[in-house]
């Protein structure tokens, strides 16, 4: 079943890492059209001429504007929803323009959805809404909340919303392996703590997860992929072996390791072959599952330091190659 056959498909910040990459895939799927809803003129002028598609349309816009929204989703059946501000720093050094992009943007889309008809949204979450230290992770926590209780919204309507939560994407813009490469030139690689762990994801599997997700979400999921960590020192051994490390500290809002499901939540979640579905714990869910998933046991946690597969130097030295 390929759920993106004959469908509109609307991308927020489609000109990102992740909206690139989805769209790329989209479009060997059969999409009927898909579009490309984003702030920066210059990066889809840069996108249009990568991706010379004509079932691509390009929409300049802001989810902080609602009404812009309401005009985007008209006739759109599958929302994406990848438009954040995503970076620790300029989420600390610029909280209220964060809440107004990944809470108040979060609404917007929750109603111009409802309101336009669409038949399901996924909201791209993130491990640092977990528990979160920071006020990125904070705003995300705050979306993935709005994402679920829109499922009591809806009523009779037929719109549906659900969130994929993952690890950093290594090798998107601004991740930690282009800064490596970029850097090992020096002969010294900066360090936060040479103890940090974090989760690894590709965007190619970040891409099919969603795409997996459309197909089986019934609404008000928080759906976890099973994903190995690394340790920060064999990421940089595998990039820059020959280099020095510099211990430099854990950066305002960092974490030494990251979670993706704490006790609290491992208490409504189910566990099944490659992932892990959050329930909500609201009156509202009756949707059950599929019968496959299994309940996790007491104190479970799903942390990046106590994973059961890790990458090695080895394994990481061809995968950082390729990006």
């Amino acid at each position: 079943m390929n759920l993106l056959e004959d469908k509109v498909v609307l991308v927020t910040g489609g000109t990102g890492s992740f909206g690139k990459k989805f769209i790329k895939k989209a479009l060997t799927l059969g999409v009927k059209k898909i579009i490309v809803f984003s702030r920066d003129e210059l990066k889809q002028y840069e996108m249009k001429q990568e991706i010379q598609d004509e079932r691509v349309r390009f929409f300049i816009g802001d989810v902080r504007d609602k009404d812009r929204l309401y005009r985007a989703f008209d006739g759109v059946d599958i929302v994406i929803h990848a438009a954040a501000m995503k970076h620790v720093d300029a989420c600390e050094y610029n909280p209220f323009e964060a809440i107004k992009t990944n809470i108040h943007g979060a609404q917007n889309i929750v109603e111009a959805a409802i309101d336009s008809g669409v038949e399901k949204v996924i909201a791209l979450s993130t491990d640092k809404a977990c528990s979160p230290v920071n006020l990125y992770g904070a705003t995300k926590l705050a979306s993935d909340k709005l994402f679920v209780a829109a499922n009591a919204y809806v009523g009779e309507k037929k719109t549906r919303f659900a969130v994929v939560r993952y690890g950093n994407v290594v090798g998107s813009r601004g991740s930690v392996v282009p800064f490596f490469k970029k850097i090992r030139e020096t002969g010294v690689v900066p360090i936060t703590d040479e103890r940090m762990t974090r989760f690894w994801i590709t965007l190619e599997h970040g891409v099919q997860f969603v795409l997996d997700n459309l197909e089986r979400m019934q609404g008000g999921e928080i759906f976890v992929p099973k994903i190995p960590s690394m340790n920060i020192m064999d990421l940089a051994k595998a990039i820059a072996p020959e280099c020095e490390t510099n211990i430099v500290g854990i950066r305002p809002g960092e974490k030494l390791h990251e979670a993706m499901i704490m006790e609290d939540d491992a208490r409504h979640t189910l566990e099944f072959d490659t992932y892990y579905a959050i329930l909500p714990e609201l009156s509202w869910w009756d949707k059950g599952n599929d019968g496959q998933g299994k309940p996790l046991p007491e104190g479970f946690a799903y942390t990046s330091d106590n994973n059961t597969e890790w990458l090695t130097i080895e394994q990481l030295k061809p995968l950082v190659e390729q990006m």
